[in-house]
């Protein structure tokens, strides 16, 4: 009975140590995500940026033989310099439009067509609409004072869209500097992870899982987010040196639609008929619209050399992770939400992959 009782006492101190213990550990690791969650999204981006452009890195070593801090360096600095162009031309281009906006407004000389009549049949929208229009086709002022409490609301949802994209460009800024650091020290990382990797899943499977971590980072950054990129840069140089009203906001929508996996066309088109119905069928247009039409399918010849080398990764997946980034987390979200969704999606269906051998029946059997 005694022994019994010093029994019993001895696994309640034990299961009480085992508790104070996991208690511990729970608020150890709950205070450190709260301390690194601020950074949570830099160091991904720094991290996805770092896996992406250190086969370059490696290149530029064999070829130049300098250290790879020197390499590192070069490369951020020319990654700064790429990302400083199209957003001068952005904000050059959005500054340009509202003074034209603004002296246009205040000389009074622009006056709005009147609606169509087939405006008012309109389902549900047309007679207000055509209400609405009237008004402003003959006191524009009037109309605008009559739409501005309307529009405050408008006002601060373009205004918030645009704070949140100033912050994700200069955290943007912040992981290509943060990347370079990380590249520096590339090896060391790489082993680092593959350590982890195997701590978690074992020895055998831990490289493995490293390695398609690395393969889905890679060929979703260049085969999505590198192919928009580039999409943009051809397209806004076309749209800037042709003088298109608004060059710079044009390229980012460029940028979206490619990321979310939509045709450039989308834009390149209509553009392209803007500048038909403004400058005519003239050989400076032609060539613009020839030019602009190509860059708007160039994404059709470079999906084939970037994307999924090795790596399966369905559009859909990619398409999920855009918008459910951008909702998560707003424009960030857009660039980070395709490489995560990708990661897990073949870590998932890895993990589906290597199921474990069914048991042979005649294994205990002797002859």
């Amino acid at each position: 009975m005694q022994s019994g009782f010093k029994l019993d006492s001895a696994l309640s101190r034990g299961l009480l140590d085992l508790f104070i213990k996991v208690g511990l550990i729970a608020a150890l690791v709950v205070f450190s995500f709260q301390v690194f969650q601020p950074f949570l999204e830099l160091m991904l981006w720094s991290l996805i940026l770092a896996v992406t452009l250190y086969p370059l890195q490696r290149r530029l070593k064999a070829s130049l033989a300098i250290k790879d801090g020197w390499i590192a360096t070069l490369i951020v600095v020319s990654a700064l310099l790429v990302l400083l162009v199209p957003i001068y031309l952005l904000v050059v281009s959005i500054g340009d439009s509202l003074d034209d906006l603004v002296a246009v407004l205040k000389s009074g000389a622009w006056r709005l067509p009147a609606p169509p009549a087939a405006v008012a049949d309109w389902p549900l929208i047309g007679p207000r609409l055509h209400e609405v229009w009237l008004a402003a086709s003959g006191d524009l002022t009037t109309a605008m004072h009559r739409l501005l409490p309307h529009l405050k609301g408008t006002g601060r949802v373009l205004l918030g869209a645009a704070a949140s994209a100033g912050a994700a460009f200069l955290l943007f800024i912040a992981a290509v500097i943060i990347a370079g650091i990380i590249m520096a020290f590339g090896e060391k990382g790489q082993r680092s992870a593959e350590r982890i990797a195997s701590r978690v899943s074992g020895p055998e499977r831990g490289p493995r899982i490293v390695e398609l971590c690395t393969a889905t980072i890679r060929a979703v950054a260049q085969g999505v987010i590198g192919i928009a990129f580039i999409q943009m840069l051809l397209i806004g140089v076309g749209f800037v040196v042709e003088g298109v009203p608004g060059a710079g906001i044009l390229a980012i929508a460029v940028l979206l639609l490619g990321i979310v996996q939509l045709p450039a066309t989308l834009i390149t088109v209509p553009v392209i008929a803007y500048v038909f119905s403004t400058d005519g069928f003239v050989l400076p247009t032609i060539v613009f619209a020839v030019y602009t039409f190509v860059a708007g399918l160039a994404d059709n010849v470079l999906k084939p050399l970037l994307l999924g080398r090795g790596v399966d990764v369905p559009m859909p997946v990619v398409l999920i992770g855009a918008l459910g980034g951008m909702v998560v987390k707003g424009v960030i979200g857009l660039f980070i939400g395709p490489v995560i969704l990708a990661v897990a999606y073949n870590l998932f269906w890895q993990w589906i992959d290597e199921q474990a051998p069914a048991p042979d029946p005649d294994a205990g059997k002797s002859d």
